[in-house]
């Protein structure tokens, strides 16, 4: 059991990577503030519960994304106003592909991505349906394992894997279809001009 005292020292050197997880969540740097502020008073109250252990972080994205889910979801989006550091676009970036395209060789997707720009590709991230856009952002951008989604997200780790297969899935769709769209690749059987 995790003493409240330590919460600040423990807790604290999360907060700019909490931070830029709700801004992805919310796309609104006033929420993504009030979002943070939320789930570390959440934290807060309930650390006395906290295992000391396990994973703190895993801990607190998990009460972010519950936070998220439960108070923001209904909410109407303001406008977009969402700023990625561009070295997390940039790691997205050169993740989308996944390992399956490295092992495979260049596979179509990848050669699309070459071309597109980091705001073309946090676009098409912000535009996937909410349950595989945490998905993607949890395992691509922010690192963590399956088993670490699914304690965050409370879904069984089939159902991370099903979602992150479906939410990259979807991502290169849109990315190819807009690739298409601006004649960087062919359709079938096509060369791109």
């Amino acid at each position: 059991m995790a003493d409240q005292a330590q919460f600040a020292d423990l807790a604290m050197e999360y907060m700019g990577s909490l931070y830029s997880a709700a801004l992805r969540m919310t796309r609104n740097p006033s929420d993504a503030e009030d979002l943070v502020q939320e789930t570390y008073l959440k934290a807060y109250r309930a650390f006395g519960s906290f295992k000391e252990g396990t994973n703190l972080k895993a801990w607190l994205y998990r009460i972010l994304t519950n936070t998220f889910i439960n108070s923001y979801r209904a909410r109407r989006r303001r406008p977009e106003q969402t700023e990625l550091d561009e070295v997390e676009d940039l790691y997205l970036y050169r993740r989308l592909g996944g390992l399956e395209a490295v092992s495979a060789g260049r596979s179509a997707e990848e050669e699309v991505l070459e071309h597109f720009t980091e705001t073309e590709v946090k676009e098409a991230v912000e535009a996937l349906p909410e349950q595989f856009r945490m998905a993607v952002l949890l395992a691509d951008v922010e690192g963590f394992s399956y088993k670490e989604i699914a304690e965050i997200l409370d879904i069984p780790i089939g159902t991370v894997m099903s979602r992150l297969h479906r939410g990259r899935r979807a991502l290169q769709k849109m990315l190819h279809d807009f690739g298409t769209e601006r004649g960087l690749v062919g359709t079938a059987g096509e060369t791109p001009s």
